[in-house]
């Protein structure tokens, strides 16, 4: 699905920067204590270089009731500075694409995972037909730049950049970017890339710490928030982990994969879920992606990601069989992995 991201960033010329691997290469998995940057993420403010994600534009006045009828997002009324979240599915109604949606000013912005972009734009411009759209690859004009945090508002008005009121709120920035509030206390800058390093000084200034890809996916893990490749594979329905009411609006005209979405939420009973691991630390080598998960020698599921955190130790995201109780003890690759279902 994915290829490795084409650009690197120049954020990793800043001191004690280490660079991420895999799926994340290109841009800082942490700045010399990714424990610290954890605390800070969480409690004060920071700013995470996230310029490997790929950026696609859609202008053309066809672009919102197209994207409606290719998607499993609602989109053909969203409102000029606002956005929401959106997956590709296949027939089958399996996950092939997660993205993230800004309308504003005449183009809808999708940001996608690193290295997906030309795969959704040759995805998007096999769907065009006759329409009046103009998909483009816009990764190497835009980058994203997430500032997240207790302080992150407070922050991003000391550094003179806009801070969106609500939440899926958009507003125009300077540079031709724009701001983009996800959650209560995050908001993803997408800037010009060649101010890339400017932005960054000034949140820098401003009172936000630089903070690396393991402290980002720590504090996701925590929240529960699933990722492609990551957390799905080539069988993921999004009710497995947690994309119906967020990434698919389930009162809208027909989609490819809709049939299969209908079908498992009106039965309710989709096949895994998505659940948080507790590991145990005995061992520092944490598991890979997509380790089995076993229990009495059977797989059952498969991990996520495994990360350390500040405060829960080493833990995991999840995907399992929806026999699998909480509290059950699972193997991943030697390792103890105790469920929590978090119901």
């Amino acid at each position: 699905m994915t290829s490795a991201p084409p650009l690197a960033s120049p954020l990793l010329d800043r001191p004690g920067a280490v660079p991420a691997d895999g799926a994340d290469a290109g841009v800082a998995q942490h700045y010399g204590d990714p424990l610290r940057e954890q605390r800070a993420l969480v409690r004060a403010a920071g700013w995470v270089d996230r310029s490997t994600r790929g950026v696609i534009a859609v202008p053309g006045p066809d672009r919102l009731s197209w994207l409606h009828s290719i998607t499993s997002q609602h989109l053909s009324a969203l409102a000029d500075g606002t956005g929401t979240e959106g997956l590709v599915l296949s027939p089958h109604g399996h996950v092939e694409h997660h993205f993230v949606v800004a309308e504003l000013a005449g183009t809808t912005w999708l940001d996608t995972e690193p290295g997906a972009a030309p795969a959704l734009l040759a995805y998007l411009d096999s769907m065009r037909f006759l329409l009046r759209v103009e998909p483009r690859d816009a990764t190497a004009e835009l980058a994203v730049l997430t500032v997240a945090g207790a302080d992150a508002t407070a922050v991003l008005t000391a550094a003179g950049l806009p801070a969106p009121p609500s939440l899926w709120a958009v507003v125009p920035t300077d540079g031709g970017g724009f701001a983009r509030r996800t959650r209560e206390h995050e908001v993803d800058l997408l800037v010009a890339r060649a101010a890339l390093v400017e932005v960054a000084d000034r949140l820098t200034a401003a009172g936000a710490a630089p903070v690396g890809t393991w402290a980002y996916e720590a504090v996701r893990v925590e929240a529960r928030r699933p990722r492609v490749g990551f957390e799905t594979d080539h069988r993921t329905i999004p009710h497995e982990v947690g994309w119906i009411g967020t990434a698919v609006h389930l009162d809208k005209g027909c989609y490819r994969g809709q049939e299969t979405v209908a079908r498992v939420h009106n039965l309710g009973r989709p096949p895994r879920r998505l659940v948080l691991l507790h590991l145990s630390g005995e061992r520092d080598e944490l598991p890979a992606p997509g380790t089995p998960l076993l229990l009495d020698g059977r797989t059952v599921g498969f991990l996520g990601t495994a990360v350390q955190h500040h405060e829960l130790g080493p833990v995991a995201l999840g995907v399992v069989k929806r026999s699998v109780a909480d509290g059950t003890v699972l193997d991943a690759a030697g390792i103890p992995a105790a469920v929590d279902g978090g119901d």
